[in-house]
């Protein structure tokens, strides 16, 4: 198959690399990756990370801009569980599934990325933009490809105070309408974890927790007050639930959720504590939509703990790719 055509689509709309094209023509383990981390959600410099990140994640090169540098180590973590990394983006625009060396470095460098969620694909394509896809915006994509296995660090949801202001993540519209599973450490906390699951719920979309019977928080511990309704304890176990799952509901995705690995877990009230400053200055500056959540996390990381947040992020994102890989080859 040729990598530029892939499940009827047209080359000047999509296209796959040779490898991920391969892969799902064999019928291997994929597992697609976003690209708004690398655009949009940390520095283009290299980052001094704690020792002991580096003990646990030898593949982090320091001499590389933070997000390239998580990019690749996210790929790594997807092979190193025997599955094929397909990071997701916008270049030129064509949605790019699966980027080479040189384009996953052209991204990370773009001077004016676009962040790309569902309603924005279409009108980048027409305005040729480069830029990084969102939870909702990769979910779709990956359905497009025939990749039913995504990882990422924590989904988009509810936010806080929407009954004076509703905003709602189109991350979880996305899941409900198309059949991927997506791998994440819950939502982000500076959302309304309740209301989320609630829409999750109604929405049909089941959110099934790995090795936690409680909703994890991103960074933080999982909070025994959310309870999931579906545990599982393996990947094959996962695998198999999700092929029942999408025997029945043939278009609705789910969300696997892991908590964050204990040596990174942040303080749930130090981080609120945090939180409600990022707020309080969000809401100073009259941030709101699509900006906010990128401000509260850029906020956060820059406070006095803020590096222990962002190697927390990452090691979360590594665990979840290994999930999501491992998920991905009981699948196959």
């Amino acid at each position: 198959m040729s990598p530029e055509l892939h499940t009827g689509m047209a080359a000047a709309a999509f296209a796959c690399s040779e490898e991920v094209a391969d892969a799902l023509s064999r019928g291997q383990p994929v597992v697609a990756l976003e690209s708004t981390i690398v655009t949009h959600g940390l520095p283009r410099s290299p980052l001094e990370m704690p020792g002991d990140f580096l003990d646990a994640h030898a593949h982090w090169d320091s001499a590389l801009p933070a997000n390239l540098a998580a990019a690749r180590i996210a790929e790594h973590a997807v092979r190193a569980h025997g599955a094929v990394p397909a990071t997701i983006a916008m270049i030129d625009g064509q949605l790019r599934v699966g980027l080479s060396p040189a384009e996953l470095e052209a991204v990370a460098r773009e001077a004016s990325p676009a962040k790309l969620s569902l309603r924005d694909l279409g009108a980048a394509a027409f305005r040729r933009r480069t830029g990084g896809t969102t939870v909702a915006a990769t979910v779709a994509v990956s359905a497009l490809a025939g990749i039913r296995i995504f990882a990422t660090g924590g989904i988009g949801g509810v936010h806080r105070n929407w009954n004076a202001h509703l905003d709602v993540s189109a991350d979880l519209v996305a899941i409900a309408t198309h059949p991927v599973c997506v791998v994440s450490a819950g939502a982000k906390s500076l959302l309304d974890l309740g209301a989320t699951l609630e829409v999750l719920e109604a929405m049909g979309v089941p959110v099934i927790g790995y090795r936690t019977s409680a909703f994890p928080r991103f960074t933080s511990a999982p909070d025994p007050a959310l309870r999931l309704a579906e545990r599982v304890e393996s990947a094959a176990e996962a695998a198999r639930l999700l092929a029942c799952h999408w025997r029945i509901r043939t278009a609705c995705g789910a969300l696997l959720a892991q908590a964050c690995p204990d040596r990174w877990t942040v303080d749930a009230s130090h981080a609120e504590s945090e939180l409600a400053v990022a707020m309080g200055e969000a809401q100073r500056r009259g941030i709101r939509g699509a900006d906010v959540t990128p401000f509260l996390l850029g906020t956060m990381a820059a406070g006095a703990d803020g590096i222990r947040t962002v190697a927390a992020n990452l090691a979360l994102l590594c665990a979840n790719a290994g999930v999501a890989a491992a998920v991905a080859r009981a699948s196959a």
